[in-house]
This record gives structure tokens, C-alpha cells and sequence, in this order.
């Protein structure tokens, strides 16, 4: 009797740690994307850094060939704007299951936001958090099960300049709300101030909001427009994120703007170099005096802007750094080719050494942003080394893309893992921030291995 008593109270144990372990465990654990340590997961576990753009869908519904033509010029990542029906035109359960099968069928994640938000508080018409989930929970059909492909974006810019002050509260309803709808995807919220948060109310309360969700699965978005017009303020709200291991993404910005002039080349530098993602506003069809933020003309791909352009095929721009999400699988490549044979009596190939090139990116009061352009001579290298010499008691503060140090005035900065090997006449670049006047640019030296 003692024993089968004993017994029983084992299997009882055993029965409660299975279940107390069972609870703690992440409710997304395997459903689809997922945060750690600030590091936003794809469903396969490996980190996902958007690269993409916005498209304005509700108001271009019939643009569904755009789908394609973002993915063309490099995207891995696609914002959509939709409309709960309050403001514009609704995007129904039917509609929006059509936008996650064009996402998909172009090997896009789907990033889906309600627009009528907008200016809540200051803009009139404008809708609270609270009703747009009650959109989302109307179209839950069209997102069931799509937690490997579709993030959700609770609302765009939920908060005009005026009564932002219950941000944190009524967002960290609204996440608590579509976790007990049953919503297990990754979540993105916007920050108030129209989005770019001059406040630094969602900095201050990105901790709390991000506990406050059951499945810690929340990603934070900042528009960056006339507010962040340098790269110090760039380096450091986005820095903040990352050192406090909260997931951040620049979910809207441009090149220009109606309230100033964002600094567009830092915030693709600094979100390649620390692996931050970024959602270019927008594809095609803006209005209301800010058409130059158009990246293509009359949505057609062959027509970019300058801006376009930039943001596509520039240095740190989406052609370059978007890498497919690995979910949608290995991506089909061309059939690999046999090296040409080499002649036995050639000699060994060997660096020939590198070149470095200097400049100043952008500049302020008492600070300047740098960037070095390394490139290999007539032969592939194995790794490099660059120095120069600081002048006029300049500082170094930051860098990306190099192991920078600096003895004295003499700066030496040298290749990362990633960056080291290049081909004949193939180039990279290195970034950081300086302290005081940025002067003439100094002489460099270069040396390969």
C-alpha cells in the first residue's frame, strides 16, 4: 500500500514539472516568427532583418502586380497599408487573404497595418488602438496560421503630437488583447508623435510594453523623418534599442520631408551595421505635396526615383544587404560553372594589396560621421588592415563593419569576420561616428593580407 501510494505521488510529480514546464515555455515557440535577446527570428530560427518598403494597398488596390516588382528590385520584406473601413476603403478577411498569397507567392514577409490610426488625438477621424484590434480579431481567418509569413502592426502612428501620454497603457491593451484573441504572430507597434516619437515616450516605456506581452514577442517601430536629421540622434535612439536588447525596426522614412531633412544614408549605414531592419516609405502614389517620396513613377519598376534609386540600389540599400527570409526555402541559383583550368607554371596568386578611401558622410556641431571604402587590388585578399591619423583632438565614439582602435592619435581598424575576403577589385565599407570638427580628409594606408 506505502508503495503504490509512493508511487502514485511520483507520477503525480512528475505529471506537475511536466505541466509547470509546459507553461513557461514560449506560446510561439514553434508557430512562426519570434524575439530574442532583441534579435527578431524567422520560424526556422534564424535571424531576419527587413529589408522593404512600404505600399499603399488600400488605396491602390488594383496595383496587385507591385507585389512582384518590389520583390524584383531586391526586397525581402513588404509593409502593407490596409484600412479597417473607418477612414478609407475596408480591407476584408477575402482581400487581405489575397495580399498574404501575392507576400508569399513573391517570397515576402508580410508586414500588415491599419491606417486609420493615424494622428489618433490630433488628427481628425483618426481611431484608437482598441478599434483596430477589433479589425484585426474581424479578419482572424485571413491570419490564422500564417505566423511563419505575416507580422501584425497593431496601428500606424497611433498618436498625433497631443494626449500621446496613455501610449504605453493602450498599447500594451491592445497586444494583451489579441493574445487572449489567440494571435500568436509577431506583433509591431508604432511609436506616438506621428510616428517619430520627439517625446521619447515608446523609448522610455519599450521595456514595460515588451514584458507586458505574454509571448515577449513584441517588435517596436520608429518612423524617422525631419526629427532625425542626424546621425547622432539616429545612432542613439536606435542604439538604446539595442543596448537595452529590445527589437527595433525603422518601419517608415524617406529622404526628404515636409518638416526637415532626414538623414537618410545614416540610417541605412547604422541598420546594416548593427543588423536593424528598415521599411523604406513608400512604393508609388503619395499625395498631398510629399509625391517625392514616390520610389518608382505611375507604380511602374522601370521608372525609379531618386530616391528610388537610393534607397534600392545604393551603398547599404536593399539590393545589397536583403537577404529571403528561410522559410521560403533555399532560393534557386544559377548552375555552378567549372573554374577555368590553370596553367601549372603560373605563379601562386597573391594579395597585391588595397586601397582605402576616406570621407566624411555627414557633420554637426562638435561631431561628423566617417566612412571607409577598402578596396582589393589586382589580386583577391585574404583580410585588411587600414590606419590614418586622428587630427585636432578628434575622437572616435562608434564604428560598424571594423575592429577600430585607437592608440594615441593613430587610428587602425581592421576587417571583421564577414567583410575580410575580397575579390580582384571588389570593395567595402566601414563606418563610425567621430568627435569634434571633421576637418580635411587625413591620408590613409591600407595593407592586405
Amino acid at each position: 500500500m506505502r508503495t503504490r501510494l509512493l508511487a502514485t505521488a511520483v507520477a503525480g510529480l512528475l505529471a506537475l514539472l511536466a505541466a509547470v514546464f509546459v507553461a513557461v515555455q514560449p506560446a510561439n515557440a514553434a508557430a512562426g516568427f519570434t524575439v530574442r535577446d532583441g534579435v527578431l527570428l524567422d520560424a526556422n530560427g534564424t535571424p531576419f532583418v527587413m529589408r522593404g518598403v512600404n505600399h499603399a494597398h488600400t488605396w491602390y488596390p488594383q496595383q496587385t502586380g507591385s507585389f512582384a516588382d518590389i520583390k524584383s528590385l531586391g526586397a525581402n520584406a513588404v509593409r502593407v497599408v490596409l484600412s479597417s473601413g473607418d477612414r478609407w476603403t475596408r480591407n476584408d478577411a477575402a482581400d487581405v487573404t489575397n495580399v498574404i498569397n501575392l507576400c508569399k507567392n513573391n517570397r515576402l514577409i508580410c508586414v500588415l497595418e491599419v491606417h486609420d490610426t493615424t494622428g489618433y488625438g490630433e488628427q481628425s477621424g483618426a481611431i484608437t488602438l482598441d478599434r483596430a484590434v477589433d479589425y484585426w480579431t474581424s479578419i482572424a481567418s485571413a491570419l490564422a496560421g500564417q505566423e511563419r509569413y505575416v507580422i501584425i502592426n497593431i496601428g500606424n502612428e497611433p498618436y498625433g503630437n497631443q494626449n500621446y501620454g496613455s501610449w504605453a497603457a493602450d498599447t500594451t491593451r491592445a497586444i494583451s488583447r489579441l493574445r487572449a484573441a489567440g494571435f500568436d504572430h509577431t506583433i509591431m507597434v508604432d511609436a506616438p508623435n506621428w510616428g517619430q516619437d520627439w517625446s521619447n515616450t515608446m523609448r522610455d516605456n519599450a521595456a514595460s510594453v515588451f514584458t507586458s506581452d505574454p509571448d515577449r514577442n513584441t517588435v517596436f517601430s520608429i518612423h524617422m523623418y525631419g526629427v532625425y536629421d542626424t546621425a547622432a540622434e539616429i545612432s542613439d535612439y536606435l542604439g538604446r534599442f539595442r543596448s537595452a536588447k529590445l527589437p527595433i525596426v525603422v518601419g517608415e522614412f524617406g529622404h526628404n520631408h515636409s518638416d526637415g531633412n532626414p538623414d537618410e544614408d545614416t540610417i541605412l549605414s547604422y541598420a546594416q551595421a548593427n543588423n536593424i531592419g528598415y521599411l523604406g516609405w513608400s512604393w508609388s502614389g503619395n499625395g498631398g505635396g510629399v509625391e517625392y517620396l514616390d520610389m518608382v513613377t505611375g507604380f511602374d519598376k522601370n521608372q525609379l526615383t531618386s530616391w528610388g534609386q537610393r534607397i534600392f540600389n545604393g551603398a547599404n540599400g536593399i539590393r545589397q544587404t536583403a537577404r529571403e527570409a528561410t522559410v521560403f526555402g533555399t532560393p534557386p541559383t544559377d548552375p555552378p560553372t567549372d573554374p577555368p583550368p590553370t596553367d601549372p607554371t603560373d605563379p601562386p596568386p597573391g594579395p597585391t594589396g588595397c586601397t582605402a578611401a576616406y570621407r566624411v558622410t555627414n557633420s554637426w556641431p562638435g561631431g561628423f560621421q566617417g566612412e571607409v571604402t577598402v578596396t582589393a587590388g589586382s589580386a583577391a585578399i585574404r583580410g585588411w588592415t587600414v590606419g590614418w591619423t586622428l587630427t585636432g583632438g578628434q575622437q572616435i565614439t562608434q564604428s560598424w563593419n571594423a575592429t577600430l582602435t585607437v592608440s594615441g592619435s593613430a587610428v587602425t581598424a581592421r576587417n571583421v569576420s564577414y567583410n575580410g575576403s575580397l575579390g580582384a577589385g571588389a570593395s567595402t565599407t566601414f563606418g563610425f561616428i567621430g568627435a569634434g570638427n571633421p576637418g580635411s580628409a587625413p591620408t590613409t594606408n591600407c595593407t592586405a593580407s
